[in-house]
C-alpha cells in the first residue's frame, strides 16, 4: 500500500509539473498572474480570502505582482501524506503558480516568481493561515524557503491621523514611539485606529501600506521560522497528547485574543 501511494503522488507531482501554461490554475479563476516572465522581477502574493484578494488585484502593479488568494485554511500536511496534499485543489493550485514541481520532480530553477509573499491578517487566523502555508514550504518546497524566496508581509496594525498627516505602523512598540514623537498638543488631537485587516482596506490603502515596493515592509522567512512552524504544528496537531496538553497550560495564562 505505501508503494501504491508512493507511486500516485509521483504520477501527480508529474502531472502537475507538466501543465506549465497554468491553464488549471487560470480556470478556476484563482490565479491573477502578473505580465512579466522575467522570475527575477516577478513576485507572488498568496492572499487570505476572496475580499483582500479583490483588493490586492485592484493595488498590485500588474507588471510584475501576481495575486492568489486562498478560500480558507489549506491542507495541515503536517501529518498528511505527499499523495493526500496532492489531492487538495489549493495546494494543486500553489504548485501550479510555482512552476517548480513538488517531491522527486522540484526543480528551483524553474521557480516563476523571485519572492513568494504570504500576505494575511493580523490576527489569529491570519497567523494560523501563516504557520500552514510555512509547514506546507519547509514540507515540501524546502530549497525555496533556503535560497530566500519566502517572505511575510508586514500589514499596518494601526493608522493614526493627526491635521494633514496619516501615519501607519505595525505594531503598538512603534505606535507608542511615533506618538512619543509627537508634540503634546499634536498627540492629544490624534485620532488612532485599529486596522480591521486586509479585506477592509480599499485597493489604494493595501497598495499603499503592504504592497508598494517603495513604502511596505517585508520579512524574509528563513530555514528557523519554518522549523519553528513546524515544531509547534507537531506539538499542537501531532498524535502525541501529552505535549500538547504541558503546552496547554504552560501558555494558557497567556492568552489575550481567543478565538472561539
Amino acid at each position: 500500500m505505501l508503494a501504491c501511494r508512493a507511486r500516485n503522488a509521483a504520477k501527480k507531482a508529474r502531472e502537475i509539473t507538466r501543465k506549465s501554461d497554468l491553464a488549471t490554475t487560470n480556470f478556476f479563476g484563482k490565479l491573477s498572474d502578473c505580465k512579466s516572465k522575467d522570475p527575477k522581477v516577478s513576485e507572488i502574493f498568496i492572499v487570505e480570502g476572496d475580499s483582500a484578494g479583490g483588493s490586492a488585484k485592484k493595488g498590485r502593479d500588474a507588471m510584475t505582482q501576481a495575486i492568489l488568494p486562498l478560500k480558507g485554511k489549506i491542507l495541515n500536511v503536517e501529518k498528511a501524506r505527499l499523495d493526500k496534499a496532492l489531492s487538495n485543489e489549493e495546494i494543486r493550485t500553489i504548485i501550479t503558480a510555482f512552476g517548480t514541481g513538488i517531491g522527486e520532480e522540484f526543480d528551483l530553477s524553474k521557480l516563476r516568481y523571485d519572492k513568494i509573499i504570504i500576505m494575511t491578517d493580523a490576527d489569529v487566523d491570519g497567523s494560523h493561515i501563516r504557520v500552514l502555508l510555512l509547514t506546507l514550504f519547509y514540507r515540501f518546497f524546502k530549497p525555496i524557503v533556503e535560497n530566500g524566496h519566502v517572505y511575510a508581509a508586514q500589514p499596518p496594525l494601526y493608522r493614526i491621523m493627526h491635521g494633514k498627516t496619516r501615519k501607519y505602523v505595525l505594531d503598538d512598540r512603534e505606535k507608542d514611539e511615533y506618538l512619543a514623537s509627537l508634540p503634546e498638543n499634536v498627540r492629544a488631537r490624534a485620532e488612532i485606529a485599529r486596522m480591521k485587516g486586509l479585506g477592509e482596506m480599499d485597493a489604494d490603502e493595501l497598495n499603499e501600506t503592504t504592497m508598494d515596493i517603495e513604502k511596505r515592509t517585508l520579512r524574509r522567512i528563513n530555514v528557523s521560522d519554518c522549523v519553528a512552524a513546524d515544531a509547534i504544528f507537531e506539538k499542537l496537531m501531532g498524535d502525541e497528547v501529552e505535549p500538547r496538553r504541558k503546552f496547554i497550560e504552560e501558555n494558557a495564562r497567556y492568552v489575550k485574543n481567543l478565538d472561539v
